[in-house]
């Protein structure tokens, strides 16, 4: 067991209605540790694209979990990052972690501003969300029987969005973390056809999984309507970050909490007993 940390100042969780952040909220909330959410619609607010918000977000708080949207992966993001880092030091916010992404060479830049500067920094490099299925544009997908990527027969160890919170919260309440890196991934390899499969068998239903050409899946993205930074986002985490180079497990999650990782079985059996897959 680490020592705790005692917080009489709230934690910013930047980024607090995402898929990690809202998990890292409510974490530090039942360990009754105040938290300031860093979100457009908060008070005060915080927009990763207005600059003069950042100040008044990081007053009066001792600690920040550090999630950028829409992703680390988008130009200028490493750049934000610093200077985030830098301003949360220049106002005595030492205790600093970044979520990152695992094979993303923009999301590494950020982690080397974050080790660059004098902040008890800890980086989370993960690997593909498995609530990326349930808590993101795939559910419509897999509603409708059919989840159609560019992404062919390639092992992704995908991490429960529950163990990146846990870890973060570790990191934010515990001794022991600082200077670490934790690449956290899941305790197996899967291709997304076989994760689509263990969804089916945990519905119940038929559930098919169809790899289409990177133009195709634009063009799908765009009949949709998406935005076109989300069209360009996906377009280059399906086309940079998911060719192979993340076809390995680490031992991020056991050196970060003590305990293995959540597996996809485990994820897709709790998440279709909550109902969000059913028609």
């Amino acid at each position: 067991m680490r020592k705790p940390i005692e917080h009489s100042m709230p934690v910013l969780v930047v980024g607090g209605t995402g898929k990690t952040g809202r998990r890292v909220a409510e974490r530090l909330v039942a360990k009754g540790i105040p938290v300031r959410i860093g979100s457009r619609s908060a008070s005060p607010s915080f927009d990763w694209e207005n600059e003069a918000t950042w100040a008044k977000a990081l007053d009066g708080v001792g600690a920040a979990y550090i999630t950028y949207y829409p992703d680390l992966v988008v130009p200028g993001a490493a750049e934000a990052v610093d200077t985030l880092v830098k301003l949360a030091l220049a106002k005595g916010v030492r205790r600093l972690v970044l979520l990152s992404g695992r094979g993303e060479p923009e999301a590494q830049r950020a982690e080397e501003a974050l080790i660059a500067s004098q902040a008890d920094w800890t980086i989370l490099r993960c690997s593909w969300f498995s609530q990326n299925f349930s808590e993101n544009y795939l559910v419509d997908s897999v509603l409708a029987g059919e989840v159609i990527l560019p992404v062919g027969d390639i092992g992704e160890p995908f991490i429960d969005a529950d163990d990146v919170a846990d870890a973060a919260v570790a990191a934010l309440t515990e001794e022991g973390h600082g200077g670490q890196l934790y690449e956290l991934t899941g305790p197996r390899l899967l291709t997304f056809a076989q994760a689509v499969g263990e969804i089916a068998a945990a519905t119940g239903r038929d559930i098919a999984y169809t790899e289409v050409s990177y133009d195709t899946f634009e063009k799908m993205m765009i009949e949709q309507k998406l935005p076109a930074d989300i069209v360009w986002l996906l377009k280059e985490l399906f086309t940079v970050v998911l060719d192979g180079r993340n076809e390995s497990l680490t031992d991020g999650v056991q050196r970060a909490l003590g305990r293995a990782p959540k597996g996809f079985s485990d994820y897709a059996r709790e998440t279709a007993a909550t109902g969000i897959w059913s028609n």
